[in-house]
């Protein structure tokens, strides 16, 4: 099986468990593709009109980010970019940028796709129990 393929099975095991166990955030989640054909990211819609895009890639390389800007004009991201900028995080690569661009913090988000879906979509859920 190619590298491609299991990360087809990994999105659809991601979009299942997102609809299957964050029901009550969640309105829809939908795979979205290049003009090739291949899967270019996830884009999860949640109930107050906001939305989170997860893209995997092959070679490790992820980011999960929650568009809330048009909402609390916030943003929140995991994602391991090696941006130079970054490199005084304990945990670069991976970094959190905690509700803006350019406030970013240390990760602990699971190297486990499966699992860091859960915990940004628990947080999510806490974030929006707040409001």
């Amino acid at each position: 099986m190619t590298k491609s393929l299991v990360l087809e099975d990994l999105f659809k095991d991601i979009v299942n468990l997102v609809l299957r166990e964050f029901s009550d955030i969640v309105v829809d989640a939908q795979l979205r593709f290049t003009s090739s054909g291949s899967i270019e990211r996830l884009r999860i819609f949640l109930k107050d009109d906001s939305f989170v895009d997860v893209w995997l890639s092959t070679l490790g390389k992820y980011s999960y980010h929650w568009e809330h800007r048009h909402i609390k004009g916030l943003i929140y991201r995991h994602d391991n970019a090696p941006h130079s900028r970054w490199k005084r995080i304990k945990t670069f690569p991976k970094h959190f940028h905690d509700g803006g661009e350019e406030n970013v913090k240390e990760s602990a988000i699971s190297d486990c796709p499966r699992e860091a879906i859960r915990e940004f979509l628990s947080f999510i859920k806490s974030k929006l129990k707040s409001e």
